[in-house]
């Protein structure tokens, strides 16, 4: 297997779109919004978290289920975090022909990036990932970058 290289990316003011809005949607949200993108989450729930965000301006939350065609061509990054496997396939489907980078949670060959766990502190950012293998390696070394960045 192949290890992605990591990229760094400037999100201000582009559009990301989130489809899905529960626990993996939800932390996926909150770790964009520190990067000043335009989000939109399409979702038919939402987590009382995404809510909030919602009814403060913070992001554009649609109270709906993924329907095919709805992605716009414009998408910066579209991350497929619905609980359904088969929908997280079709939303992959459909950015592969508009040429759009995406995440799909739940299958990581069907992801055209990984979602890192992040470290951030001001300027300083720092994204770990262990190429989809071992969620709880990557979580724990995300930690220990939190950690370090905090006393820089």
């Amino acid at each position: 297997m192949s290890r992605y290289f990591p990229l760094f990316v400037n999100l201000e003011g582009k559009q990301v779109f989130v489809y899905g809005a529960g626990k993996i949607g939800t932390r996926r949200i909150l770790a964009l919004l520190q990067f000043g993108c335009k989000l939109t989450v399409i979702a038919p729930k939402a987590t009382k978290e995404v809510k909030g965000l919602s009814k403060a301006g913070s992001l554009t939350w649609r109270q709906e289920a993924y329907r095919p065609g709805q992605i716009p061509a414009d998408a910066c990054l579209v991350l497929a975090a619905t609980n359904a496997q088969e929908v997280n396939a079709q939303i992959g489907a459909e950015c592969r022909e508009k040429k759009l980078l995406v995440n799909v949670s739940s299958d990581k060959k069907l992801c055209d990036f990984y979602f890192p766990g992040l470290a951030v502190k001001e300027d300083l950012v720092a994204g770990v990932t262990a190429g989809g293998e071992d969620h709880k390696k990557a979580r724990r070394a995300a930690e220990e970058l939190r950690a370090l960045v905090e006393t820089l």
